[in-house]
């Protein structure tokens, strides 16, 4: 019969183990800071300037009067006659005025 025996063999140094298992990183070790850069990214370029289109809105939606010269989102023409709350009435022709809620106003120009 024969038998077959393994020898092992040891190195000198043994720290080579330690330094390979502190060399292996995780696949998912930087995914948090990935996370957190994309956010950044996508505060600053959409929600950022979105916020501040939408406050330029606001303001210019809550500083209409009597007076002004305004386009609806239905492409009217006409000019504020009166202010209820947020209501407008518009003056569209001589005869003719018709009631808008402040939201559908498209732009608004201001009598020079």
């Amino acid at each position: 019969m024969n038998q077959a025996y393994a020898q092992t063999v040891q190195t000198g140094t043994t720290t080579a183990a330690p330094a390979a298992k502190a060399l292996s990183v995780s696949p998912f070790g930087n995914l948090p800071i990935f996370v957190l850069v994309i956010c950044a990214l996508f505060y600053l370029m959409v929600y950022s300037p979105q916020k501040k289109e939408q406050q330029k809105r606001d303001d210019l939606l809550k500083n209409i009067q009597r007076g002004d010269r305004v386009l609806t989102r239905g492409g009217l023409y006409g000019t504020v006659a009166d202010i209820k709350e947020s209501i407008l009435i518009l003056k569209i022709s001589e005869n003719n005025k018709v009631e808008v809620d402040r939201a559908y106003i498209e732009s608004v120009q201001k009598p020079s």
